[in-house]
Order: C-alpha cells, then structure tokens, then sequence
C-alpha cells in the first residue's frame, strides 16, 4: 500500500532517533558506548507501524542490541528462509501453516525461558513456535454503500448483497489473492471448512468480480480512495487504526463468526544469533511485551495476566462464540499438502469464475 505505508515510513523516522529506513528495514545501531555490540536480525511479516513500539521498547531495555527488522510479504518471508536458513535470528509470519510447517521440519530451537514454560498451551507449540498476538479477520466497508443497500453485519449478510448487486458492485469489491497470499489462502481453506456457504461466497465475488491483492494495505489504500466499497477478509489489527482515522469507513467484525489468525515466532535452528533471538522471543510473550501490545498496537495480546482493552479476554467477552481462532496444531500441515492445495486453489477458482465467461 503505497501511500499509507510511505506516511507511516514517515511517521516512524520523525518518531525514531535512533533508526534508519530502507526500504521496509528499520536498524537500531548499539549504544556507542557498548564494548561488545550484540547483533539481532528479525525477519517478519508484520507492517512497520504495529511492530514498532516493541522495538523501540526492546532496544531501550537492551541498547547493547544491533537490532535489524526487516519486513516482507507472508509468502517472500517463506521462500527467504528455505534459501538462507541462517540468516534471521527471529521469524514472525501470520502465515500460520508456513510456520508451523517450518517448526515441524526442525527449523526451530526450543525456548525453556520462565515466560515459554508459562506459556499458554494453545498459544505454542511443544516450546519452539510461539503465538503472541490475537487478530479477528473483519470486513471494511466505505459508508456510502450502508446508506444505498443497508448495513453489513456478517458473511450472510454480505452474500446476500453480492447475490442482489452484484452487477452494480463490480469491480467495487477486494480480497485477497489465495494464490499469491499466505494470509488469504490459510482464511480460504479455514472459511471452506467452517462455513456450508462459503463456495456460494466466492462464487458472489466472482460474479461482482471482486479485485484480487496480496496484502490488507492493498486493500485499505483503494478503499481509502473509494475505488472499492466493500473489502472482505483484512486484518483486523491492520484495518483498526486506519478506519478509526477516516470517518467515511465501517470496521466490521463478522456476527455470524470471526477467524482469528494469530503471528507465530520462533528462534531458527541456524539462527546467527540465537542469544538475542530467544531474549527477544522471550520479550514478545512476557508480560511487559504484551502489554505493549495491548495499548500500544491493534496487534491483540494473550498474555493470561492481561483481559484489558486490546486483549483476547477482553474480545471474548465482547465477540462470545463467535470467534473462530486458526488451531495452532497438526491440523496446519494438512493445508499445505500439495494436492489439497491444488484441490483447493483449483476450485476457489472454479467457482470465482462461475458467472464469468473469463476470470476478471
């Protein structure tokens, strides 16, 4: 997203003395002082803006820290690591079956921190793969469509909308690509098994010929500038702050249910650094990360200390049942199975192109 990440690139370096912007790399240098820097290499799939005050937080608890963080998309991030393994010192990625696939293939070193061995059995797995954050999936819509065809509230909702305008909405809708998204093809497949209406979903977008991207800033960034109406399945962390500063957008968490994917980090087996990885890790799940978490980002803490705004409890009494979290388990792996895969990126398209005599 163009225009709203280069503003937060601004924002961040007006904000930050001490780091340095290249492309989607922030660096904090050591303090000079410092006889012996201590290098840590962080590599992510998570905006610069959400991430920052963990950062900056982190480096002022240990400014004999050289601290690198790079940010990539979900599936750049993947590829990265399976050609230079031991390049990054920390891996976090919303991708959830790319992570946990990682982790199964022994590319995680175990953390038995006090924070780790404390941790939440279903934010973690065994003590190599770490869930530190708590993100609903939710719709955006621009005002201007509530007031011509009624409020959307939940999936139903909008099928109903597609199904009824989906001729005068063409063009006027976004979502992810599944196939060129890790994050928009874990939602397809958790969406194709939770809900009996999902195909006839995809088949709706299809038909209002709904725009395909990669990331939740696509997303924002067109409908920001009201080239899109109706954006379906951005996250919600990403989504918060940006809709909370433009009056003419709706943030809707779904009423019917909301998926819940949550960032994954792990140390890598063949981490650089693995020192400084495992004490930033370590920062991230303890408390004081996570309240960071809590009131400074929309990135939604678990710690089981914290049920404040900006917490899972704190979701799960406003949202009850209708919060659906991605399983962080065995079940992950079964997505990435190369046939299943095909099979459903085969139909996904099938069905987009249902009512087209071409896809858009």
């Amino acid at each position: 997203m163009r225009t709203l990440r280069c503003y937060w690139l601004t924002l961040v370096l007006g904000l930050l003395p001490l780091a340095t912007l290249a492309d989607e790399t922030l660096h904090y240098p050591a303090d000079p002082t410092t006889d012996a820097p201590r290098p840590l290499v962080v590599h992510a799939a998570l905006d610069l803006p959400q991430i920052e005050p963990v950062l900056q937080a982190f480096h002022r608890l240990h400014p004999e820290v050289e601290l690198t963080y790079r940010n990539f998309t979900t599936l750049d991030l993947h590829q990265r690591f399976l050609k230079a393994p031991d390049q990054a010192d920390v891996m976090i990625s919303s991708a959830m079956p790319w992570q946990y696939r990682l982790v199964n293939d022994g590319h995680a070193r175990e953390q038995l921190s006090a924070n780790a061995r404390a941790w939440p059995a279903w934010a973690r797995w065994r003590h190599e793969l770490f869930a530190f954050t708590f993100e609903p999936i939710v719709m955006v819509v621009r005002r201007e469509l509530d007031e011509r065809y009624g409020t959307i509230q939940g999936h139903a909702d909008l099928l109903a909308l597609l199904e009824r305008h989906g001729r005068e909405l063409s063009g006027r809708v976004v979502t992810y690509d599944p196939a060129s998204s890790g994050a928009g093809y874990t939602y397809a497949i958790e969406e194709s098994r939770l809900s009996p209406r999902y195909w006839e979903l995809v088949a709706a977008l299809g038909q209002a010929r709904a725009q395909l991207v990669d990331t939740t800033d696509d997303m924002l960034e067109g409908l920001i500038e009201g080239r899109y109406l109706v954006g379906y399945n951005l996250l919600g962390s990403y989504a918060r702050d940006v809709v909370a500063a433009h009056p003419e957008l709706r943030l809707v968490v779904p009423d019917d249910y909301a998926l819940v994917t949550r960032r994954l980090a792990f140390v890598p087996q063949h981490a650089p650094h693995p020192d400084t990885g495992g004490r930033f890790l370590d920062f991230l799940i303890s408390e004081t990360g996570q309240r960071l978490l809590a009131e400074q980002t929309a990135l939604g803490a678990i710690h089981p200390a914290l049920d404040g705004p900006g917490t899972a409890e704190a979701l799960r009494r406003e949202l009850g049942d209708a919060l659906r979290p991605i399983d962080l388990g065995p079940g992950l792996l079964a997505t990435l199975d190369d046939l299943k895969r095909q099979a459903l990126l085969s139909r996904w398209q099938r069905e987009f192109s249902r009512y087209t005599a071409a896809p858009p």
